[in-house]
């Protein structure tokens, strides 16, 4: 066979499906991606910090901050806010859904019962609108990844934050995030870490594990993959303060203790 023809195989016997990658790769970016986060956490772990300043933008601009006494008698809300975003050409639909009020109250026992009837609803208004006739503008509100927020004030899990990551882990992929981590010390924030995976075990949760890297893949990229898996719970630090560090701008947290 020539050279010629190898390249251009006669059209009878030519279906085209090597291209598809290719096309699918092409339709995806044109239609852009649809992601749905939720924060889960006690008021006061700087929960909307952190997605504002992971986003480089303001989810929050109106947002009314109830006092003590009416965080008391709150009941549990869901709010949800959608931003498009676009970044080298690729499009993405953001919803954050936050959950003011969880947590807060002094029973706080069933309170997570408003997010689980959200989740399920997402769900239930999902597979209506596949069963459907016209499916080409379905609008994907299903939630993806729960950011769990655990105070660094405590001693591991609360009752409270086994009991709810139990009830969605079924349904919601689960990251656990321990909060204002720059409060602690780098030996009591490994001793948390430590005391969280043990209880997360021993309750029987499943959260979110990043998959392997393939063989192939570079070894900076394998590296990478490996740090983040032994990172889990994650530390994190938001701020939305500029600093100036060598000429460069860059948001973070000007308490020089601890380290995320």
């Amino acid at each position: 066979m020539s050279t010629e023809k190898a390249k251009f195989p006669d059209v009878a016997g030519y279906v085209g499906f090597a291209n598809l990658p290719n096309q699918v790769h092409r339709k995806s970016v044109k239609k852009g991606f649809e992601f749905t986060l939720m924060v889960v956490g006690e008021s006061g772990l700087g929960k909307s910090t952190l997605i504002n300043s992971l986003f480089l933008t303001d989810l929050y601009p109106e947002r009314y901050v109830p006092g003590a006494a009416e965080k008391i008698e709150r009941t549990v809300q869901i709010e949800a806010s959608t931003v498009e975003i676009e970044e080298r050409g690729v499009k993405l639909r953001l919803t954050v859904v936050d959950t003011p009020g969880y947590g807060d109250a002094i029973n706080s026992q069933d309170c997570f019962k408003p997010i689980i009837q959200y989740i399920d609803n997402q769900f239930e208004r999902y597979l209506h609108d596949e069963s459907g006739l016209n499916r080409r503008h379905i609008i994907d509100n299903r939630v993806h990844c729960c950011f769990y927020f655990i105070s660094p004030f405590g001693h591991g899990l609360k009752p409270l934050d086994v009991e709810f990551m139990k009830a969605i882990h079924s349904k919601v992929n689960i990251v656990p995030v321990i909060a204002k981590a720059d409060t602690l010390t780098l030996k009591e924030r490994e001793r948390l870490k430590r005391r969280i995976l043990e209880e997360i075990t021993e309750h029987g949760i499943r959260v979110y594990q990043l998959p392997d890297a393939d063989s192939d893949e570079d070894e900076e990229f394998k590296e990478q993959t490996m740090i983040l898996k032994a990172s889990v719970p994650f530390a994190v630090i938001g701020s939305n303060q500029l600093i100036e560090v060598k000429g460069k701008k860059n948001q973070r947290s000007p308490l020089p203790m601890g380290s995320g």
